[in-house]
């Protein structure tokens, strides 16, 4: 099992751009990555970045107008590594209307490379979402790399899938990354054949109800196996216990679905207020299975993702144990920003495993 309690060593520093809450920080840190500035435009998601990383310098601001020079500095024999994920809803796969190149949010991408020139890193990490080698036939993944090899790096990409590496979820991500001194980066080779269940992952939080909002419960039991030992070796116990508040007709369409089951499940006459409940998404109102990792913890309050064996949505805490999130990290704003912060952040383990290899060359 990873553990997430490395300590950042000065020789390695980070620059986190699109920050998020901080998913990949945290598997910075986790590996060893002294992360020293970072960059988040959305208010509550900064705040939560701030709480739980307070030694890193945080720009609350659109990336166009941050300036980080000078904020970054490091002893001469220090490695920097430039890492982060720009706005990736452009290239998911189910977001076909914004897929193209008309789409300015998809050209964010240019900050990060003019980052990279000012800052000229050891290091860079791209990370974004499996569709963008499709998105305009890979016009937006090549562009990418072919920048950065312009400014000089050796660079490499390849798609993960999260579970690979201990993380309780299906979960498949690009990873860009490139070395400034003629390094082809090997990609870490699967850490585990026995994926991590969400049974294995959530079975000792506290049991909740729709609409639950508890800032702080004990846990339901003690630790069951060695994701949760580690996940919890911080907490004495389990913060963000917020669950959406659903209505009747809602919770009367849970009732009918089994473990991996989903809309199909439920019976037509629970389905009258969709124009054609037929057309919808595989995803939507799909319970977990137990005994499986998750399926992948993106928007979960728009898909109505089901807990495994209770009538409810998935909590804020249940969701970031599946993303692998240790339990002292604590998010906050509302309700809808912690489930956004959550669904929107690379998985700590999946991220600590890139930088662990990177920083053993």
């Amino acid at each position: 099992m990873h553990s997430f309690f490395n300590m950042p060593g000065n020789n390695f520093i980070g620059i986190d751009l699109f920050a998020g809450a901080g998913g990949m920080s945290i598997g910075a840190q986790a590996a060893g990555v002294d992360v020293k500035v970072a960059v988040e435009i959305d208010k509550y998601a900064a705040i939560t970045y701030k709480a739980n990383h307070p030694k890193t310098l945080v720009f609350n601001e659109d990336i166009r107008h941050v300036n980080i020079n000078g904020a970054c500095k490091a002893s001469n024999n220090a490695t920097k590594i430039l890492f982060g994920g720009p706005p990736c809803q452009g290239f998911s796969i189910s977001n076909q209307k914004t897929r193209n190149k008309e789409n300015t949010t998809n050209w964010l991408f240019k900050e990060y490379i003019r980052v990279a020139k000012e800052q000229k890193p050891d290091w860079v990490i791209v990370e974004n979402v499996k569709g963008i080698v499709d998105t305009e036939n890979g016009f937006f993944l090549e562009t990418i790399i072919q920048e950065l090899k312009t400014l000089g790096y050796t660079v490499t990409y390849s798609v993960l899938n999260s579970a690979d590496y201990g993380v309780p979820q299906v979960r498949n991500r690009v990873f860009i990354v490139g070395s400034l001194h003629g390094i082809k980066y090997d990609f870490p080779k699967p850490s585990t054949k026995n994926y991590v269940s969400v049974r294995e992952a959530i079975s000792d939080l506290p049991s909740l109800n729709s609409g639950a909002n508890y800032q702080v419960l004990d846990y339901k039991d003690k630790c069951q196996n060695l994701y949760q030992a580690e996940i919890r070796k911080l907490s004495k116990q389990s913060i963000n216990n917020l669950v959406t508040s659903n209505n009747k007709l809602v919770l009367n369409r849970y009732v009918h679905i089994p473990q991996g089951g989903n809309w199909e499940n439920i019976p037509p006459y629970l389905m009258k207020n969709y124009k054609d409940f037929t057309r919808c998404h595989t995803g939507i109102y799909h319970r977990l299975d137990y005994n499986k990792p998750s399926v992948v913890i993106g928007n979960y309050r728009k898909n109505m993702l089901i807990h495994p064996t209770e009538n409810r949505g998935l909590s804020v805490r249940e969701a970031a144990r599946i993303q692998s999130f240790p339990d002292n990290f604590h998010f906050f704003g509302s309700i809808g920003f912690q489930q956004q912060q959550v669904g929107n952040s690379v998985p700590p383990l999946l991220a600590k495993a890139i930088f662990t290899k990177i920083l053993q060359y």
